[in-house]
């Protein structure tokens, strides 16, 4: 295990806090835990420092097998539970036997539903009760990251939205993540920045975009599975 420079020390310290502000000002608040290198920053510091915030992760049962090895391996590290919501049975058997077990290459209205089963319903179920979530985007992820706020209202889901790590940069989220020796997917190794369901993932290839292996038979305008909305309202705007 390394040392965190200053600069990141300090940019951890003001994600701790916007952590803190948001437990104190909306009190029921959840972090809704991907997985990816954001994720692992994130999850360190709420587990370390802020465990009033409580953690799921949605297993949309097309998870690679990395990403299952690496929730066993945060559940030693910092012994404690990581909370999974599940996709519900009957909605699964409808979608596949509407579009079949891989519908979502043949159009994006299949592929969208198919996230609608599989990861927005039960985000839906498990933020229900909360009055603000957590999340690990940051700007340089995209376009339409880029416009995101710190702290906003998320109209789709009914809530705000807190966003403590929107200007990290990924090398910042790399030095946090190697500073202090944290477990993370080894897909990251092999050129996947960015994680999701096996089907719908891949490696990307030198001057790709980082968002690229993401649905990447798409537009990219479409690359989005619809937990983010597209409109946003920021707090005092």
């Amino acid at each position: 295990m390394g040392e965190l420079s200053k600069r990141i020390e300090e940019k951890a310290g003001a994600v701790r806090a916007a952590l803190e502000a948001a437990v104190h000002a909306h009190r029921q608040v959840v972090y809704a835990n991907s997985l990816g290198a954001e994720a692992m920053v994130l999850t360190d510091i709420i587990w370390s420092h802020v465990p009033q915030i409580q953690i799921f992760s949605i297993d949309t049962g097309r998870l690679p097998q990395e990403t299952y090895d690496l929730m066993e391996k945060l559940q030693w590290r910092y012994r404690r539970p990581l909370r999974l919501v599940h996709p519900e049975a009957a909605a699964l058997a409808r979608l596949t036997a509407t579009h079949g077990v891989n519908g979502f290459y043949h159009s994006l209205e299949a592929r969208l539903e198919c996230c609608q089963v599989r990861k927005i319903e039960p985000f839906r179920r498990a933020i229900a009760g909360f009055s603000a979530w957590v999340t690990g985007v940051r700007r340089e992820q995209s376009d339409t990251r880029a416009r995101a706020e710190p702290l906003e209202w998320d109209t789709q889901h009914g809530l705000y939205k807190v966003s403590p790590l929107l200007e990290w940069s990924e090398s910042e989220v790399w030095q946090y993540i190697r500073g202090r020796g944290l477990p993370y997917n080894v897909l990251h190794d092999r050129q996947f920045p960015s994680i999701g369901c096996a089907p719908c993932t891949r490696a990307i290839q030198p001057g790709e975009s980082r968002r690229a292996g993401r649905w990447w038979w798409e537009q990219s305008e479409s690359r989005e599975c619809g937990l983010h909305p597209r409109v946003r309202e920021a707090i005092g705007a």
